[in-house]
């Protein structure tokens, strides 16, 4: 199923979303900067995409993070997953954070996240008095065994 999502980029070199594969479930986003920016140890950056989206209302982009780049320099996404509301129409920007021991470097046109659209259930909340039982009850936080 395809659903179309309206894009402005800020000059022609941008790089819309693209799917890696026939199955992926999400586009690469990637880096629209000036000059490469590097990531120390623990630090975070927020990266400019030069992407400007009009997501469908009922839907929302959730920006994930890159498992190559969470696997391989311990950089993620981290907001994960960051949402990108239907009435949002600013820059998309990536919130990174180095979770690695050594600085990483971003350079403009590396893949530095995805973008998953998906629908969007907007719950209608009720106040109870009580409400109903449950084997698990108010059991959280590792109560349902390791």
């Amino acid at each position: 199923m395809k659903k179309t999502v309206k894009v402005r980029k800020v000059d022609p070199s941008v790089v819309l979303p693209d799917y890696g594969s026939p199955g992926s479930a999400g586009a690469d986003i990637r880096a629209h900067i000036p000059e490469p920016i590097t990531i120390a140890p623990f630090a975070r950056v927020r990266i400019p995409t030069g992407l400007f989206l009009e997501i469908p209302e009922g839907y929302e982009g959730q920006i994930r993070p890159r498992s190559g780049l969470a696997y391989k320099h311990g950089v993620t996404v981290l907001n994960a997953p960051g949402t990108i509301d239907s009435d949002y129409r600013g820059e998309l920007q990536i919130i990174l954070i180095n979770l690695g021991n050594e600085p990483f470097t971003i350079s403009s046109g590396d893949r530095i996240a995805q973008l998953v659209v998906t629908s969007v259930l907007r719950a209608e909340y009720m106040e109870m008095e009580e409400l109903g039982f449950t084997e698990r009850g108010t059991g959280g936080f590792g109560s349902t065994g390791t």
